[in-house]
């Protein structure tokens, strides 16, 4: 069994948060946009880019507003992981997926052999990101990634990304005109960032170029080249559905809190549809809407997927799609009612939580990776069966 020791170190280790740096205090501090797109231009120069290819890149880019409100407007990480789940997954992507397998089975079964990562895995973030390349956007990625780098919110970020983009074309990958994708400035059909296109893409089919957005190949490759760069474990899970006791330390269902399967089979957890072998290999429980939820096991390859996308909501989604395409049955609903917050009243019980001088990240009515920390600290305080998952009667017990 867990010892009461170790899941009492365990626990307040998950609960210790870094401070978040703040927020740029002023946005677009420069005269105007052209004036600040020189000076893009002349960052691009020191890190190595030709003039050729900036004036390329940069000589016709514009601001678009409505790329900021778009920016601001974001809110689908607001849902739970059954909603997002049934809404992305269960409707048509799950009886496409096998077929996209199957019509590129070579080029996987050489991807798998190359970078040690399973079809099924690379296909989920392919589905979910661009319907298996089949809606990759067609705005203008040079347009949205000068305009969120302009813009106040992330420019750092979208900095780089944008002098990445310049790069790319300088290495002749793509031409300027080319560069389309969704307003966020993603390109290709696995809808890389510019960094991660310049760093991580293949030139898997051997034209000469790395092509993500209609070189199929190409992408699929990439993305397992990424995966397997930052540590993907070759033959290793990464997700697997559990059900668990009702009675339970419910503190240890925590991503940073890690523990041999052996000690999980001990502890009462089972295996969905499979046996749950008592091995060493580590885990960490993970209960996407608290303890009434579907409940998995996350493996060290989980982590990696979440390097991907860091929205639990989002990555918990495709590891899952991943392993239905493997074999694994449709996601229980749960094992009792679950009273899910609404954006509107996650906004509040953050609001609470960093009056009370809980650490939530952002005020932005998504279940993030700090809020999940508050609400279990202050369940533990609370006497509350400890989850990380916030329900309408937390938030009532908390106005």
């Amino acid at each position: 069994m867990i010892s009461t020791a170790r899941l009492a170190a365990a626990a307040a280790v998950a609960v210790t948060l870094a401070a978040t740096p703040a927020l740029a205090a002023g946005c677009h501090k420069e005269p105007n946009f052209n004036a600040w797109v020189q000076g893009v231009a002349q960052e691009a120069a020191k890190a190595g880019v030709s003039n050729q290819a900036i004036q390329a890149g940069l000589g016709g880019v514009q601001f678009d507003q409505s790329i900021v409100n778009k920016d601001r407007a974001q809110g689908v990480f607001a849902q739970t992981f059954l909603e997002f789940s049934d809404r992305m997954v269960e409707q048509y992507r799950v009886k496409q997926g096998p077929g996209q397998i199957k019509k590129y089975g070579k080029t996987f079964q050489q991807i798998e052999q190359k970078y040690g990562v399973p079809a099924q895995v690379i296909a989920a973030f392919w589905g979910l990101e661009t319907d298996f390349g089949a809606v990759i956007g067609d705005g203008s990625t040079l347009n949205s990634l000068a305009t969120l780098a302009y813009d106040c919110r992330r420019p750092e970020l979208f900095r780089e990304q944008l002098i990445a983009a310049l790069k790319i074309i300088d290495r002749g990958d793509l031409t300027p005109a080319q560069m389309r994708g969704p307003w966020a400035g993603e390109m290709g059909q696995l809808q890389f960032l510019p960094s991660h296109y310049y760093d991580y893409g293949v030139d898997f089919d051997g034209n000469g170029r790395v092509d993500l957005l209609k070189s199929t190949p190409d992408a699929l490759a990439s993305a397992a080249n990424y995966l397997s760069s930052i540590g993907w474990r070759r033959g290793e899970p990464w997700l697997q559905e559990v059900t668990v006791p009702k009675e339970f330390p419910w503190e240890m269902a925590d991503l940073k809190i890690k523990f041999p399967r052996s000690e999980w089979v001990a502890a009462g957890v089972k295996g969905v549809g499979s046996a749950l072998p008592s091995d060493g290999l580590e885990a960490s429980l993970l209960l996407p809407m608290g303890k009434n939820g579907p409940a998995f096991l996350a493996y060290p390859n989980f982590a990696y997927l979440l390097e991907w996308n860091s929205s639990l909501v989002y990555t918990t989604t495709a590891g899952y799609f991943a392993t239905r395409m493997a074999g694994a049955g449709k996601v229980s609903r749960g094992s009792g009612p679950i009273n899910s917050l609404s954006a509107k009243e996650t906004a509040e019980l953050q609001t609470i939580l960093a009056r009370k001088g809980y650490n939530v990240g952002k005020v932005d009515g998504i279940i993030g990776e700090q809020t999940r920390a508050a609400v279990k600290e202050v369940q533990l305080k609370l006497g509350l069966p400890a989850d990380s998952y916030p329900t309408k009667e937390l938030l009532a017990q908390l106005r």
